[in-house]
């Protein structure tokens, strides 16, 4: 089977997980320090598809279920 991530993107999140232990890693526009490893490793991958390494797609985000309404049935019962 072949590998869903390359060596070279392996490489890009393995840099950025040392920035991070350093302290020095920095995300976004809002050059926050990033503390989260999670959020660490998101970086790492986003920055090895910029460069155009081996990784799959993001995960589609799943649409949250519709609420249904059910203000008529309660309007309708304080009338009795």
């Amino acid at each position: 089977m072949a590998r869903k991530y390359s060596r070279a993107a392996s490489t890009d999140v393995e840099r950025v997980m040392k920035k991070r232990k350093a302290g020095t890693l920095r995300s976004g526009r809002s050059r926050t320090k990033v503390k989260s490893r999670k959020q660490a490793i998101a970086i790492g991958l986003s920055e090895a598809r910029a460069k155009g390494r081996k990784v799959p797609k993001k995960a589609s985000k799943k649409k949250a279920a519709k609420k249904r309404k059910t203000g008529k049935k309660r309007k309708a019962a304080k009338k009795r």
